[in-house]
């Protein structure tokens, strides 16, 4: 049997056990009905590599008003990792602590995880790639608020850097800040990309 054959042998299999995507869902080329073999997974988190810690923890909770939810210390290792969630204001309220906090951050739907790797810090000339440089890869992460023009006023006011405001360019109503390594977010409202 070739790769070609056993990869269409698996998907049959796996359609036999699978829920159709939803109705009102975007259909287009490659996608999928959904195994039911993936019912309780959740996309937790995605990882970004920083230089500087300190600093990131407090541009990610300072200004974009993220929770530390776990730390964990990997000193033979050589690095550190930050995990990190934008809570509602019930979900702060009712955080819950300890090694309980820790299981709760890895049952989250979008954490941010921010990955140091010692002695970066302390190298003046070190950077990491941003994904949108040459050759492309990683693109950016994105913040969706309830009023655009009051968190452009708000990360003006804290001196972040832009790399496009929303009236700049032909695609309207979408900012895209950096953060303090260079990497893109994205910041959009809701009611203005329908």
């Amino acid at each position: 049997m070739t790769d070609s054959e056993s990869l269409n042998s698996n998907q049959a299999t796996n359609n036999q056990k699978s829920v159709a995507q939803p109705a009102s869902s975007v259909k287009t080329d490659g996608v999928q009905p959904i195994s039911a073999q993936t019912t309780g997974y959740t996309f937790n988190h995605t990882m970004l590599r920083v230089k500087d810690p300190a600093k990131s923890l407090a541009f990610y909770t300072g200004v974009l008003g993220m929770t530390l939810l776990a730390v964990k210390k990997f000193p033979a290792m050589g690095f550190d990792l930050y995990f990190l969630a934008k809570l509602t204001e019930s979900e702060r309220e009712n955080l819950p602590a300890g090694a309980d906090l820790e299981i709760f951050a890895f049952r989250q739907r979008g954490i941010l995880e921010l990955t140091h790797n010692y002695g970066t810090e302390t190298q003046a000339d070190f950077s990491y790639h941003d994904g949108n440089a040459e050759p492309q890869g990683f693109g950016h992460i994105c913040f969706s608020v309830p009023n655009l023009d009051e968190a452009v006023a708000w990360f003006d006011e804290n001196n972040v850097e832009f790399k496009k405001r929303p009236d700049e360019g032909s695609m309207k109503n979408i900012v895209f800040i950096k953060d303090i390594d260079g990497y893109w977010i994205e910041i959009v409202q809701a009611d203005l990309m329908g």
